[in-house]
């Protein structure tokens, strides 16, 4: 008798085990009235610090400093060769370039101007040159204005494991 009930068990416990969703999974999610499209590891819209709130946050950051952090703002631009990076809006004239963990999803090339909610690590980095170049190029840039990056920059960066997308 006893085996027939842990045979009960086992297969009860088995059949209500969910598959881990896939990483690349855009199946609408519904929060709030706001349904995002969600690319990356599951991540909820609850407790993201908007965009003024982690201006404040890169502000004080020094070069090598990273915080974990969830953060909701604007996209201003979006890789126009694959969806490899995008820019979001910070306020004040300030942005912030987000790119994704491992190269391990893309988004869309034509959310720019879309609420998203990203997840992962916030830093300051000082970006050269030719990396620079290399953005403004993927940005769609004439040849004058990539010519005219003469000098590395202190940039606000972000490396997201998840992305949500305001449908």
């Amino acid at each position: 008798m006893r085996p027939i009930i842990l045979l009960f068990i086992c297969a009860l416990m088995l059949s209500s085990c969910k598959n881990k969703p896939n990483e690349t999974n855009t199946e609408p999610v519904q929060h709030q009235e706001i349904a995002y499209a969600k690319f990356g590891k599951d991540i909820v819209p609850n407790d993201a610090v908007i965009a003024k709130s982690m201006a404040a946050h890169y502000i004080a950051m020094k070069e090598g400093d990273s915080i974990d952090s969830k953060m909701k703002a604007k996209v201003k631009k979006v890789c126009q060769a694959k969806g490899c990076w995008m820019t979001l809006d910070l306020g004040n004239d300030n942005e912030v370039m987000v790119k994704f963990k491992d190269y391990g999803f893309f988004v869309p090339k034509d959310i720019a101007g879309k609420e998203v909610v990203i997840n992962g690590k916030a830093y300051v980095k000082e970006v050269s040159v030719d990396e620079q170049r290399h953005y403004a190029e993927d940005a769609g840039k004439s040849t004058e204005e990539i010519a005219a990056i003469t000098s590395p920059k202190r940039t606000y960066s972000f490396e997201a494991d998840g992305v949500l997308v305001a449908q």
